[in-house]
């Protein structure tokens, strides 16, 4: 009786171990949210900017909304002169000094003829970004990764620039201050899936207590409605962890990150499919905040249709819990 009872608890057991609280309501326009970026400025109105549209702004009171669209960061489109330039991906945003640094990748879908471009904005308003061009990261066929989906981070005393997606994943490059380009110095790879397709992109450090964890979308990210990848190949988001913001990353079980490693964090769960393109606001009332894009299963599958998700993250364990 016992052996059948513990039998017939599993599945609900399996269940409760990898269940994941639903994203926080959001308000106002929160779809076509695809790789969102988030910041708060200082007289506490949220900024959130994602692909298409030229680099979409929508602003908000809340973290939660109501989110309202105001415009283009680069309505002329960008000054690299790569194909793309008019169709922006992928927006990370930081403030550095009293100066805003957007920046965003310009590419076409499954090129490697890429770049990360900046542009720079006192207010983060629309109408008061300037587009700088080239930080000087740039891909072609001939190199081991593909110059898209930025991350700027501080370790306190450098700024580094992670990026990569697919070919061999994940890079980061020492970046000059105030970090408009490049220092000059090469990029190292501190992520790779050593097998298949290598999908793994998108990825986001930040910094609680000791350690540094990086955050990385791994799977397919788009075109659910025409061409659904297989159940668990869809976008999901992973972590890996590390003492130095430059290399060393592992994840909970100590496999290495260059060797495949991360635990998931968030992935498909009920009505949320294919969660990514993450990132993680330290909000003033709320603490650390996941943040992503995600399909609402039932809404639709389409790429215009993704929706911006957020979730409280739980870091007492050592890792992060959603």
């Amino acid at each position: 009786m016992f052996a059948k009872l513990a039998v017939s608890l599993l599945p609900l057991y399996a269940a409760t171990a990898h269940a994941y609280a639903n994203p926080m309501t959001c308000t106002g326009v929160c779809t076509n949210a695809h790789d969102p970026a988030l910041i708060r400025r200082a007289d506490g109105t949220y900024f959130r900017f994602s692909t298409g549209g030229k680099i979409a702004i929508h602003s908000a009171p809340a973290i939660t909304g109501p989110w309202v669209y105001k415009g283009a960061v680069i309505p002329a489109g960008s000054k690299i002169n790569l194909a793309g330039n008019q169709d922006l991906w992928a927006p990370d945003v930081a403030l550095v000094g009293s100066t805003y640094y957007l920046y965003y990748s310009v590419s076409t879908f499954g090129s490697q003829n890429s770049a990360i471009g900046v542009a720079t904005s006192t207010t983060l308003d629309v109408g008061s970004w300037t587009d700088l061009g080239t930080t000087g990261i740039s891909s072609t066929a001939s190199k081991s990764y593909n110059a898209i989906d930025a991350n700027l981070f501080f370790d306190g005393s450098s700024y580094y620039m992670n990026f990569g997606s697919f070919w061999s994943d994940i890079f980061q490059v020492k970046m000059a201050n105030p970090p408009l380009r490049t220092s000059g110095s090469s990029s190292t790879n501190i992520a790779l899936t050593p097998t298949g397709t290598h999908a793994q992109e998108g990825a986001f450090m930040y910094k609680y207590g000791s350690y540094y964890y990086l955050f990385t979308s791994v799977g397919i990210c788009c075109g659910y409605d025409t061409n659904r990848p297989a159940s668990g190949a869809e976008y999901k988001i992973k972590v890996c962890r590390s003492s130095t913001a430059t290399g060393g990353f592992v994840d909970k079980d100590g496999v290495s990150c260059l060797n495949g490693g991360g635990t998931i964090v968030l992935e498909s769960h009920g009505n949320v499919y294919g969660p990514g393109g993450q990132g993680i606001f330290n909000d003033p009332s709320l603490g650390p905040v996941l943040y992503y894009h995600y399909v609402d299963t039932t809404i639709g599958y389409a790429d215009g249709q993704k929706r911006f998700g957020m979730n409280t993250i739980n870091f007492s364990s050592g890792w992060p819990v959603v």
